[in-house]
């Protein structure tokens, strides 16, 4: 089992966050004018499809590597839908384009595997129990 912890704060002088792991960092914010938001950063949504596509691309290079392919280029779009109130994520569309360096490999092949066993869809596509607890502030 693998346990993955990030921390987020609030910016001081914004309602914006600041998050990390490590020495990875990202600004957390609304939109210019929205409760406060001062479009500082990426929104919840917009963290939500970062997180579906650079899980692809990781693991689009991940089974690459298993399969002893040498990738040249991957692009990744991504197309969340979120709709209701609350607003939910109801779908999320990949568009993928893998350059590989020989002509010989099986792209869909590749990118079909790496569907099958990225972290991230994957764990979307069953349902991830999220819980919340109120902690005394520091």
């Amino acid at each position: 089992m693998t346990v993955m912890n990030v921390k987020l704060r609030s910016i001081p002088g914004t309602q914006a966050s600041i998050g990390w792991a490590g020495a990875h960092s990202i600004v957390v914010d609304r939109p210019d004018g929205k409760a406060g938001g001062q479009g500082l950063g990426f929104n919840g949504g917009q963290l939500l499809a970062l997180a579906i596509g650079g899980c692809f691309c990781n693991d689009l290079h991940y089974v690459a590597h298993e399969m002893g392919i040498e990738l040249r280029s991957v692009s990744v779009d991504v197309s969340l839908t979120l709709d209701g109130a609350p607003l939910l994520a109801t779908s999320a569309a990949l568009q993928v384009s893998v350059e590989a360096a020989s002509d010989d490999v099986d792209i869909a092949a590749l990118i079909k595997r790496a569907e099958e066993t990225s972290t991230i869809s994957s764990s979307l596509r069953q349902g991830v129990p999220v819980t919340v607890s109120s902690a005394l502030p520091p």
